[in-house]
């Protein structure tokens, strides 16, 4: 991280003596480093609340010690309480946070990207001949429930997969489905959720 000539094997894994390197000068290579660093706002409040004793004291609710308010005052003290080494310190001068996901952002994630959670499971129905729909009120419990594990974006899959876990195991054994239609009830309460029937035409 300081600027050296590091050797890296070219296809990757460990080192051995008897293998060719590609030497890599680190010096012009910008890193990032990043993690929750769950835990740290504690250790920023305890510093920034030291004398919230007194007629002067600035006295904080708990809804305004958000761990995203105190995140954005972290110094290199609070990482090094947190548990990280001087040496490793020094060589990150610049810090920087980043906001929890709120609703909206975790709807976007859900539902946007060309891999997002919801399209990866229509795709698995659709091998199956059927389609899958999600009511609005769906996405939003889906959401809702993730902001409550508060484990982020990460929360949404294994949120989806416990809903869609047993639709999925059952669904070969039903047949004429044509639709399958998430409701609010069915992320909230596991309700089974609507399947649309093919019609039959009379001979």
């Amino acid at each position: 991280m300081e600027g050296t000539v590091a050797g890296v094997p070219p296809k990757g894994g460990r080192k051995h003596p008897a293998q060719s390197l590609i030497n890599i000068n680190t010096k012009n290579i910008l890193f990032i480093c990043g993690g929750a660093f769950e835990g740290l706002e504690k250790i920023i409040s305890r510093r920034v609340h030291k004398n919230a004793i007194g007629f002067g004291a600035d006295i904080k609710s708990k809804k305004e010690q958000a761990g995203d308010m105190y995140l954005q005052m972290a110094e290199p003290d609070d990482l090094l309480k947190f548990g990280l080494i001087p040496e490793f310190i020094g060589r990150l001068p610049v810090l920087t946070t980043l906001h929890s996901l709120d609703e909206k952002a975790l709807m976007n994630i859900l539902t946007e990207p060309r891999n997002a959670i919801v399209k990866q499971f229509k795709k698995l129905f659709k091998y199956e001949g059927v389609d899958l729909d999600f009511e609005e009120a769906a996405l939003h419990q889906i959401v809702t429930k993730a902001i409550a594990r508060g484990t982020g974006a990460r929360a949404l899959r294994s949120v989806v997969e416990d809903i869609m876990r047993d639709i999925m195991y059952e669904l070969p054994s039903k047949s004429n489905v044509t639709k399958c239609v998430i409701t609010r009830e069915t992320v909230e309460k596991k309700k089974e959720p609507i399947y649309v029937l093919e019609e039959r035409k009379s001979a």
